[in-house]
């Protein structure tokens, strides 16, 4: 069964609550009617009640049990206006421009995700991905012991083509152009961390280059990437996480074990990766895309990793299926691993929504 699948039964056990700032999108209400319909989350739309009704209509879609916000009428505006309060950065705004400020529907959104009244929240289809990220960098804390935001896609086959994997993650691919080499090895652990969250297994992280365990090299990119691998593997070890990192490693020897043998790379990693780290947003954001578009596997992202609250950023071209599927993995998130995966390893925790 694949990961998604898997995730989708777990989830009715739970039905977090996944907020959806872009409500009146016809993407986002083809997903979530399906989503009610699994009994997989608890949808909350954000719009215009009087648009989203028509959307639906127009799709023949049947909003019964998904429950909508409006922004500008809704009775939290007043909790969330003495949330942004409580920040420095808005402490000399005027109550009016508080007001427009907690009533936009990213930062709406974020304030119900952090005032518990949502457990994930999923943005980004029909607004630029600066305009979804803001409010979550400005306002949501990040995971104790780290200092950088990034994303990650999943993506998901069903013949284990992919390292011998089911499930393959990539990161960063939304968020920092040209991340230094301690930026890098924070996005490892945080992904490596999300990917043993979602699937219960040991992450083999691959730091990726165009060159595979150059001793010569003077190319800053590589040698970044060496860095990189050393501080991970340091902050790994430090966190007592079991999680292999390796690096600098190309891609086909990290993903395909007869390159690793012809190539002669011997590691826990090489040639069984499932969490690839690519060097800039240029490697990471075109190889995604390119999956998306010809790679003939599912794809879902970009889901926010080092925040301490769940969330995903869509791309303005995402699918009623992309939007679907990465709202499965956002609301697992929100779920203790322990919880997720009791049935699978006897663990009990003591909740089961991470809130």
């Amino acid at each position: 069964m694949a990961l998604l699948q898997k995730l989708s039964e777990k989830l009715k056990n739970f039905q977090p609550r996944v907020v959806f700032p872009e409500g009146e999108d016809p993407r986002i209400l083809q997903a979530v009617r399906q989503l009610k319909t699994s009994r997989v989350i608890e949808p909350i739309l954000l719009g215009d009640r009087a648009h989203i009704k028509q959307n639906a209509r127009k799709l023949d879609i049947n909003l019964e049990g998904i429950r909508i916000l409006e922004p500008k009428r809704s009775d939290l505006t007043e909790q969330f206006v003495n949330k942004l309060k409580t920040y420095e950065r808005f402490s000399e705004m005027s109550e009016e421009e508080l007001n427009i400020q907690a009533s936009s529907s990213s930062y709406f959104a974020t304030l119900m995700l952090l005032c518990d009244h949502a457990d994930a929240l999923l943005g980004g289809a029909t607004i630029s991905a600066s305009n979804t990220l803001r409010p979550l960098i400005q306002l949501v804390p990040l995971i104790e012991g780290f200092n950088t935001v990034s994303s990650m896609m999943m993506v998901e086959s069903d013949d284990y083509r992919i390292g011998g994997n089911e499930t393959l993650f990539l990161a960063d691919c939304a968020v920092i152009p040209d991340p230094t080499s301690e930026q890098l090895a924070e996005i490892a652990v945080t992904t490596a961390r999300f990917s043993n969250h979602l699937t219960n297994q040991v992450p083999r992280v691959a730091m990726l280059s165009y060159s595979t365990k150059s001793s010569s090299t003077k190319n800053p990119t590589v040698n970044k990437m060496k860095a990189a691998t050393t501080i991970a593997q340091k902050k790994v070890k430090e966190l007592g996480l079991d999680i292999n990192v390796d690096g600098e490693i190309q891609v086909d020897a990290a993903i395909d074990a007869s390159t690793a043998k012809i190539k002669k790379i011997s590691s826990s990693v090489a040639g069984r990766s499932n969490v690839l780290i690519f060097p800039d947003l240029h490697c990471a954001n075109i190889s995604s895309k390119l999956i998306q578009i010809i790679g003939g596997v599912s794809s879902y992202g970009q889901i926010l990793s080092g925040l301490s609250k769940p969330a995903a950023e869509v791309s303005r071209g995402a699918s009623a299926h992309e939007i679907y599927g990465t709202s499965i993995i956002v609301a697992s998130q929100a779920i203790s691993q322990s919880i997720l995966h009791e049935n699978e390893n006897g663990a009990k925790g003591s909740e089961s929504l991470e809130r």
